[in-house]
């Protein structure tokens, strides 16, 4: 099983020392030539005059903006560490039992506009960029993680298991697992048995709890069918086959 959760907007501060990243000690090596190009330019675009128009940031995150020109001298943190946003929310890492920890080492992946994807134990710096910024010299950025990412996370997935994606669908145009959409069970959330849509935070932090009861579950669903049985002991669930061939799965989480 593979499950790939999002980044998020809100992060802790940095400690006050500590070892900065090291983007050759960070799981999916082939991605490090990307990670450079797009971390040399947010360092280039945060230094800059119109850095809060790239950046799509208002003035009062000034100093987050700042802290991008230092993003190779900042003290790193475990990836679960830094991200605090609703779907980390209900992650809620820190509550996990040693055994749901050691699985989410193997299994779980964070996507990431600046890293492309990462592992649990992967060391990284507070940083301001979302998929919407237009860096100097990068036209789009999910467009361009585009161009390497699938591989990585269908390489990650590797021959068998389900792939489960909590990612809304903003971030999965980063990519999805190259050529796996049989594979791919993307999960939604709806209020109340008419299928009513809520808030986007209640949203973020249910699919986040979806990924964390997985981890917790031990067990390892093989197809999209034994998903939908792990997650249907927490929510009723409905799950709809593909669009079209490649096109992933989706098993909706419904709650009151």
């Amino acid at each position: 099983m593979l499950i790939i959760v999002p980044s998020s907007e809100s992060k802790r501060p940095p400690p006050a020392s500590g070892r900065p990243v090291s983007l050759e000690a960070l799981s999916f090596p082939a991605l490090l030539p990307m990670r450079r190009r797009i971390a040399d330019a947010l360092v280039e675009t945060s230094s800059g005059l119109d850095a809060f128009e790239r950046l799509r940031v208002r003035p009062s995150l000034a100093p987050e903006v700042v802290r991008n020109a230092l993003l190779f001298e900042l003290p790193a943190v475990p990836v679960l560490d830094m991200y605090t946003g609703p779907v980390h929310e209900g992650l809620d890492a820190s509550r996990w039992s040693e055994a749901a920890a050691r699985r989410a080492g193997d299994c779980l992946v964070v996507v990431s506009a600046l890293w492309g994807a990462l592992r649990p134990a992967d060391r990284i710096p507070p940083y301001r960029l979302n998929l919407h910024s237009r860096l100097i010299g990068i036209s789009r950025l999910d467009a361009t993680w585009r161009e390497v990412l699938p591989y990585a996370l269908a390489e990650a997935a590797g021959d068998s298991g389900v792939i489960v994606d909590v990612r809304s669908p903003g971030y999965q145009a980063t990519g999805m697992p190259a050529g796996l959409g049989d594979r791919t069970v993307s999960i939604r959330v709806d209020h109340g048995p008419r299928g009513n849509r809520i808030g986007e935070v209640i949203t973020k932090r249910v699919r986040g709890a979806a990924a964390s009861h997985l981890l917790e579950s031990g067990t390892d669903p093989m197809d999209p069918d034994s998903l939908a049985d792990v997650l249907a002991d927490r929510w009723p669930v409905r799950l709809s086959s593909p669009e079209r061939p490649g096109k992933p799965w989706m098993l909706t989480l419904s709650i009151d």
